[in-house]
């Protein structure tokens, strides 16, 4: 039985800018979030990095750092 792999629900241009901005206001103001992501367990810290060639946004939380594809968040939270 061949497995059947989910797609990520698509979202349009004005989600994904509105995610973009609450991410570069909390890396700005070193605020801690919550990112909701697609199919894994939420995220929790801060953001050190958006890296814009991998597209990866690094959160760190108690010194581990989480690695979040940013087409997989969902949404973002700022605590």
């Amino acid at each position: 039985m061949a497995k059947v792999k989910k797609k990520r629900p698509t979202r349009d241009e004005f989600e994904l800018e509105e995610i973009g901005n609450t991410l570069v206001e909390a890396f700005d103001e070193k605020s801690e979030v919550i990112l909701d992501v697609w199919e894994k367990e939420n995220v929790q810290g801060q953001i050190i990095k958006m890296d814009s060639r991998t597209k990866l946004i690094h959160i760190e939380k108690d010194s581990s750092v989480t690695k979040v594809p940013f087409m997989d968040i969902m949404k973002v939270s700022i605590l």
